[in-house]
């Protein structure tokens, strides 16, 4: 559902929440190598995310990305919106051109069921809390 740029995203955004703060930053290799990601696709996305005020970066040699409070109280589906756009929630299952509740695709019923459910926990939880779910479940990110 998601591009590899989001899943990226959401994971480095993680990622931060847990190991980084206003004092400990993290540099896009740290944060490449910790998601098996390409460095350069990488640096391309938190660039984005912190242009759009989802995480935070400091530039020069004590610098790097981090998330302070007002980041982690972000909810999830910033992320997804700053890099996906909101309309991924709204395009045809299928692939389909037409696609809505007037004109169905065979998928449409039960895809409509499972993003409104996933829709609601991705705008109702923050950064932080999915962050300590992670932690908590012992999650590989």
């Amino acid at each position: 559902m998601f591009s590899q740029a989001c899943k990226y995203g959401i994971r480095a955004t993680l990622y931060l929440s847990i190991h980084t703060n206003e004092e400990k930053k993290a540099g896009v290799k740290e944060i490449a190598d910790a998601l098996s990601a390409p460095q350069p696709f990488l640096a391309k996305i938190l660039q984005l995310l912190s242009k759009n005020n989802i995480i935070s970066s400091v530039k020069g040699p004590n610098g790097g990305f981090y998330l302070n409070a007002a980041n982690n109280d972000l909810p999830i589906i910033s992320i997804i919106n700053c890099i996906d756009g909101k309309d991924v929630f709204n395009s045809c299952v299928m692939g389909l051109a037409v696609c809505s509740s007037e004109n169905p695709c065979p998928l449409h019923i039960q895809a409509f069921a499972y993003r409104s459910g996933l829709l609601y926990q991705l705008k109702y939880q923050s950064v932080r809390e999915m962050a300590q779910r992670v932690q908590k479940e012992n999650l590989k990110i």
